[in-house]
């Protein structure tokens, strides 16, 4: 059950660190056709220097989110959800609109910098492009560090280790990776994900009273408890509540407010999807 509630982790990070890995390959691949290999070294000088920014900004925040209790924990949790539901959004839809000019604008940026004779520019073009997708895995993982901390760390591992091997595997040529169709299928699911956050935003917002919640149970289908105390299978603290709740933000007794931002999401989602050309 545990790798079943990591699902979430383990897609935010294989995405995430995928982009990144396949716009250094990018970059990479049209170094060696210009027979610039020589700057290599500023490629994975800036590569190596967004990881290591990403990991100190990533244990930042997890410091800060420590020191703080009460309202301003929640507070936290509800804006860092609802921001990351944001620009999980605007990602996706932006990933579909430019999908197809990300090589050639990185190809014009290289060339630029070559001709420009400005070297540095390829670690400082590296360096930008991994630690954005460092950022926004950060700002993912928050909230779902708050509520699972382990499966966080175990997710994230487990997406880094495939992607690791998967950019082995297609720098050696030894398997083709279909990037429309796997950004298709992960778009769909990232945007479930992202309907979750921001229920789940709203109803931290909730707790911090910076919300009113209209009703405090719309309705309660949270099972009782069994005899021994513990909680049953669908309850939203059980074991397949808890793995739903993670995934896609299911609450057995939510609040009206956060009901009605949970079918808003959807239906601002459904107009721009249709908005958006075949």
């Amino acid at each position: 059950m545990v790798g079943v509630a990591m699902i979430g982790q383990f897609l935010i990070v294989f995405r995430e660190a995928l982009e990144a890995a396949l716009i250094i390959g990018i970059v990479v691949a049209y170094l060696e056709r210009v027979e610039r290999r020589d700057l290599f070294r500023y490629l994975y000088l800036g590569t190596a220097g967004a990881v290591i920014s990403s990991l100190v900004l990533a244990w930042s925040v997890q410091w800060l989110f420590g020191e703080l209790t009460g309202t301003s924990r929640s507070l936290f949790e509800g804006v860092s959800s609802l921001t990351a539901a944001a620009v999980l959004t605007y990602m996706i839809f932006w990933m579909s609109r430019q999908a197809q000019r990300i090589r050639g604008d990185l190809q014009k940026k290289v060339d630029l910098i070559i001709t420009s004779g400005q070297t540095l520019g390829i670690a400082l073009l590296a360096f930008t492009a991994v630690f954005r997708e460092g950022v926004e895995t950060i700002l993912f993982l928050t909230t779902l560090f708050t509520q699972d901390p382990s499966g966080t760390i175990v997710g994230a591992a487990v997406g880094l280790a495939v992607v690791m091997t998967l950019a082995f595997l297609l720098i050696k040529r030894m398997y083709r990776l279909d990037i429309r169709r796997f950004f298709r299928i992960t778009s769909v699911l990232l945007i479930v994900f992202a309907a979750g956050l921001t229920g789940y935003g709203v109803h931290e917002l909730i707790e911090a009273d910076m919300l009113p919640a209209i009703i405090e149970q719309v309705w309660d289908i949270n099972p009782p408890l069994n005899p021994d105390g513990s909680y049953p299978l669908l309850h939203e603290k059980g074991v397949v509540g808890s793995i739903l709740k993670t995934l896609i933000g299911y609450d057995g007794d939510p609040e009206l407010l956060r009901v009605i931002a949970y079918i808003g999401y959807w239906i601002v989602i459904g107009v721009v999807m249709r908005r958006l050309p075949s």
